[in-house]
């Protein structure tokens, strides 16, 4: 079975999200002082996330991608991730994490069914980090990726929001990984998530980001698969490691989007910037799983052909991403 919107995009891929809370505060992702948490009883059980992701990999999902807040931080996340990867007909599994708590938790997850980690990073330099993140420490980050290295984990996709005056002088200190490593880095532009007038002046966008890359080092183009994000991929020629670029803001990949969400309070959302979503707790309180995919296969028809963040006169609604799951 396959899940077909309106505009013809196959959506096979769900970012499922285990819960709000995390063990940072990165500015591009929350308010300082943090966000208010859910209560206990508005967070989706997993029992309840387990039934949403069954319908819809029944439905046409082949990948899920489990994001927080930080998911490692919820309790028992790798027993309900060892059930998550025995769902049939699911072809991949993977998670997304800030890596804070990799060093203890990796082969857990390894053991656990996932088949690939993505890892925040935003800095290689600890000053910055810790800026960025509000108090993150670089070393244990680093030494979590260490630790999934050794627990057998495939290269990592490495996830770097690139702003302006903050960050992107390392732009090409991310690229020399790629030489040394092989890691799939990944350079995502600011998006203004908490409403600042002023998001622009922080947006590197991804023609700028090409720009300098091209011109230290020749490039070649790669293949995304069916199942891949929204990157644009090459790499240095004769790197062991890929690069990407995403342009939320400054190029739409909107007609490629293949993806729906699933926020922790179990809001389903068929676009990052569409609004509060739909509420499944309605549908999941019937105990009628045949009414649950058929509501998932109505949320993939009422997609939208793209966001409008950037149109003239639009204002977007502030948001943490660590509701939405990044």
């Amino acid at each position: 079975m396959a899940l077909i919107d309106t505009f013809g995009r196959r959506i096979n891929y769900l970012r499922l999200s285990v819960t709000d809370r995390c063990n940072l505060r990165c500015s591009y992702c929350m308010p300082e002082e943090g966000v208010e948490k859910l209560c206990h009883s508005d967070v989706l059980s997993y029992a309840d996330l387990l039934r949403i992701s069954a319908e819809a990999v029944a439905a046409g999902i082949e990948k899920i991608r489990v994001t927080g807040g930080e998911p490692l931080v919820r309790k028992g996340i790798l027993q309900f991730l060892e059930r998550l990867g025995a769902l049939p007909g699911l072809k991949e599994l993977v998670l997304t994490t800030n890596g804070l708590l990799l060093k203890e938790m990796a082969q857990g997850l390894r053991d656990a069914g996932v088949q690939r980690l993505n890892i925040s990073l935003d800095s290689l330099q600890a000053e910055p980090f810790a800026r960025i993140t509000r108090g993150g420490e670089l070393s244990r980050v680093l030494d979590g990726i260490d630790a999934a290295e050794r627990a057998g984990f495939p290269a990592h996709k490495i996830n770097v929001v690139v702003m302006r005056g903050v960050n992107d002088g390392e732009i090409l200190d991310f690229v020399k990984l790629t030489l040394e490593r092989p890691y799939a880095v990944r350079f995502i532009e600011y998006m203004p998530t908490s409403g600042d007038a002023d998001w622009r002046d922080l947006c590197v966008p991804g023609a700028e980001i090409m720009e300098r890359i091209t011109a230290q080092y020749q490039i070649e183009e790669t293949v995304n698969t069916d199942r891949s994000g929204p990157s644009k991929n090459f790499r240095i020629i004769g790197a062991p490691g890929s690069l990407g670029i995403i342009t939320a803001m400054t190029g739409h990949f909107c007609d490629s989007c293949n993806r729906l969400r699933v926020t922790a309070s179990g809001f389903a959302k068929g676009c990052l910037f569409s609004g509060d979503g739909v509420d499944l707790r309605p549908i999941l309180a019937t105990g009628n799983d045949a009414l649950l995919r058929q509501e998932i296969s109505r949320i993939v028809e009422a997609k939208p052909g793209r966001h409008q963040v950037t149109d003239e006169g639009v204002e977007t609604a502030p948001f943490a991403m660590s509701r939405v799951g990044g």
